[in-house]
């Protein structure tokens, strides 16, 4: 057995290099059988050992040795089918991976010559069809030369002059059809523009023609191409836009924005065998402005004839990822130039047409309708794609456009007038009828329910005499002067709210916020603009002061005469300038208080140099004396006359009372401060005393009338507060010692009113010599 085994293991070693004379299938199958039979020997001796217990085991040894020499055998067929498999496996793969590359080599190589074939047929064909002018085919090739060129240069390693060289080719030919192009269009479209200097003006403007070479040759071996043509291989090269861009701007320049802005030009259209002409006439008798509605037409008919000779022609688009690749020129020329157009039509057209009353609000739907109207012509042509644009969006939203409009020219003028002239004035008094709006009467109905906590008298009283009445100036202003560019500001204040209350809610408090507005304003330029004429002129301060008290009295009640005017949203009870009042109150007070100062200041400076008043014996200390008195009393006769029929009654009193309460207050303060009087620098001083006691009343002119002004001057102590001391000084300058005490009775008489005793025993000691008499006198002054 073991005999066979070795000699079918030799017979397997000896062909384990001739695999290609017999199968390895078939010696598989012979070791595969040789193992079965050997399988079975092994059964049948494992039977006869176990289950006949035939102790045989010389015979088992033999097995075990057969078995061993045959699994030896099998590990060494196993490894000699493997090596030889697999050495034959690794040279087909190389061989397979050699060719493999061989072939991909020689396929870039035929793609890139047929490239090269594609470039060079493209570059030929759109050669020979641009000579023939057939420029649509001649771009279409040039791009499918551009397209074969990208191709090539998308692969690694190849030549790069190659490339390089091609490239130039393909610009110079690209170059070349442009520049064929652009002579086409230059003759399709030609402008005759006026010379740029002085281009925008209307002489110049009324020459400018566009000439559209456009119509369709009757002659069909006509030179000219059609425009179709011309326009599709534009787009095809990408150059249509900047075309289309230039024309655009040169259409807004010279056709649409000159229609737009001079309301005299007009355009006139006019067809020849062989050309359109688009040009312009001026009207002589032509408004300043025109409606939208007759600019809209006017836009209409240039684009009309447009669409009718140049802008109807579709293109195809290549490349912009457009869901169709159709596209007419109108469209592409509507969204270069809309957005600029319809700015131009917003602001030089229709800001105009917007009312400036609100009674006019009801005629603007024409203007909506017409500007709707437009759009829609726009669309038909589809010059237009949007469903809304800001053209309508605009015209729709007038009553936010009205309320901004009017605002603004409330503002304007309102400004005007707070820069304007204040000495030019007018005279108001509690009786004088001021031009401002007519008010429904609170009691008439038409308003809102008034609350009852705001009637004069509540209801269910009984009816009160007429000497319990009020009186029918009660709450009025003083008889006095304001500027009439004030009146005319409270007057446009009211007109405003006035318009207001008829608006619609929106409008109503934009208004009612413009009127906030302008007298928030008045507090801010007023005072400086007119700072310098303020702090030098007291006529205008008085006239300043009186100003703001005037608007500051109309604030109290300008809201609540409104908010019961209608059910408009001023009725809430928001609608308030109270807030406001404190402000005009303290403007006015501190300007004229500024002016106050200054009065004050020029008559201390004159007193200044009356020299103490000390020495009058001396002559010439005397007259210094007496100027500077007479100085102060010129200044308060100047004064008066300029406050005069200025200022209010009281405010002038008050006023003129404080400036001559200084002079009387500085005079006193020096002559009680001299320590020694003679008998004739008392007399003097009593003369100079005289002076003003009997002059300084007279200053007091608050009226024109002069017998009226009688009363005012008598009421001298009651506005002028060191008018009694003023006299007091006065009898003590003339009185004996005995007339001084009795003068002081005990503190009690009138002189201890105005003096201390300090100042009683120290004018005693100055005018009178050092006496028993005089010692007694002091004694009782205590």
């Amino acid at each position: 057995m073991a005999a066979r085994a070795g000699s079918l293991v030799a017979a397997v070693l000896a062909h384990s290099g001739r695999l290609d004379k017999e199968h390895l299938g078939a010696r598989v199958g012979r070791l595969s059988r040789r193992v079965e039979e050997l399988k079975g020997e092994v059964c049948t001796m494992i039977n006869k050992k176990y289950s006949e217990f035939l102790p045989s085991m010389q015979s088992a040894e033999d097995l075990v040795a057969q078995v061993e020499g045959l699994t030896n055998s099998i590990d060494l067929l196993k490894a000699g089918i493997e090596n030889e498999v697999q050495r034959d496996l690794n040279v087909a793969v190389a061989e397979f991976t050699e060719l493999k590359q061989q072939l991909e080599r020689d396929t870039l190589v035929l793609s890139v010559l047929k490239k090269l074939q594609e470039f060079d047929t493209a570059i030929k064909e759109s050669s020979s069809a641009l000579q023939e002018k057939q420029y649509v085919t001649a771009a279409q090739q040039l791009e499918q030369a551009r397209s074969s060129l990208r191709s090539l240069e998308s692969r690694r390693g190849f030549e790069l002059k190659i490339l390089k060289a091609l490239g130039t080719e393909l610009t110079v030919q690209t170059q070349n059809m442009i520049y064929h192009l652009g002579e086409e269009w230059q003759k399709l479209i030609v402008w005759k523009l006026p010379p740029s200097k002085g281009s925008s003006s209307l002489e110049a403007l009324v020459l400018s023609e566009l000439h559209l070479h456009t119509l369709p040759p009757q002659d069909e071996d006509a030179a000219v191409p059609p425009v179709a043509a011309v326009l599709q291989a534009l787009a095809v090269l990408g150059e249509l836009h900047s075309k289309l861009k230039d024309f655009g701007q040169l259409l807004l320049q010279y056709i649409l924005k000159p229609l737009i802005l001079h309301p005299s030009l007009e355009p006139v259209p006019e067809e020849q065998p062989d050309v359109f002409i688009l040009r312009f006439r001026s009207q002589e008798l032509a408004l300043d402005e025109s409606s939208p509605m007759e600019v809209f037409e006017k836009i209409k008919l240039v684009f009309e004839v447009l669409h009718k000779y140049l802008l109807n022609v579709p293109l195809e688009q290549p490349g912009e990822g457009r869901k169709e690749g159709r596209v007419t020129l109108a469209e592409l020329l509507g969204e270069l130039i809309w957005e600029e157009l319809s700015d131009c039509l917003i602001h030089n057209c229709l800001v105009n047409s917007i009312p400036t009353n609100s009674s006019k609000l009801e005629q603007y739907k024409e203007v909506i309708e017409s500007t709707e109207e437009f759009e829609k012509a726009l669309k038909k042509m589809q010059f237009l794609k949007e469903d809304t644009t800001a053209l309508l969006k605009y015209a729709c939203n007038v009553d936010s456009h009205f309320a901004n409009k009017k605002c603004q020219d409330v503002i304007m003028a309102a400004r005007s007038l707070m820069t304007s002239e204040i000495h030019n004035t007018v005279k108001i008094s509690p009786d004088s009828s001021v031009a401002l709006p007519a008010l429904p009467d609170p009691g008439s109905g038409d308003h809102v329910e008034v609350p009852r906590a705001l009637r004069l008298l509540p209801s269910g009283t009984g009816s009160v005499g007429s000497e319990s009445r009020l009186s029918p100036f009660t709450l009025c202003l003083p008889s006095c002067r304001i500027s009439c560019s004030v009146q005319e500001l409270v007057q446009l204040a009211y007109h405003t709210l006035l318009e207001a209350t008829a608006s619609t809610d929106l409008c109503c408090v934009q208004l009612f916020d413009c009127v906030r507005n302008i007298f928030q304003l008045f507090c801010e330029v007023v005072p400086t603009y007119h700072r310098e004429n303020l702090q030098k002129l007291p006529q205008l301060a008085a006239i300043h002061h009186n100003n703001c008290m005037y608007i500051g009295h109309h604030l109290l009640t300008l809201g609540h005469q409104f908010r019961y005017r209608s059910t408009s949203v001023l009725s809430s009870g928001a609608a308030t300038f109270v807030d406001l009042v404190p402000a005009f109150r303290r403007l006015g007070m501190e300007c004229f208080l500024a002016q106050m100062r200054v009065q004050k200041g020029e008559i201390l400076e004159r007193l200044s140099s009356a020299r103490n008043f000390s020495n009058m014996d001396d002559e010439e200390n005397y007259c210094a004396a007496n100027k500077a008195i007479k100085q102060v009393l010129h200044q308060l006769r100047r004064l008066g006359m300029v406050w005069q029929d200025v200022l209010p009654v009281n405010v002038y009193c008050k006023a003129m009372g404080a400036l001559l309460n200084t002079a009387l207050a500085e005079i006193v303060t020096r002559i009680a401060a001299l320590e020694d009087i003679s008998a004739e620098d008392a007399d003097r001083l009593y003369s100079l005393c005289r002076i003003m006691v009997e002059e300084g009343p007279q200053v007091f002119t608050p009226l024109l009338d002069k017998d009226k002004n009688k009363k005012y001057q008598e009421e001298v102590p009651v506005y002028v507060q060191k008018w009694m001391t003023f006299k007091e000084l006065m009898i003590i300058l003339q009185a004996n010692l005995q007339e001084i005490v009795d003068q002081w009775a005990d503190g009690k008489g009138p002189l201890a009113e105005e003096f201390s005793a300090a100042e009683v025993k120290s004018l005693i000691r100055a005018l009178f010599q050092n006496t028993e008499r005089r010692a007694a006198a002091l004694a009782k002054i205590k």
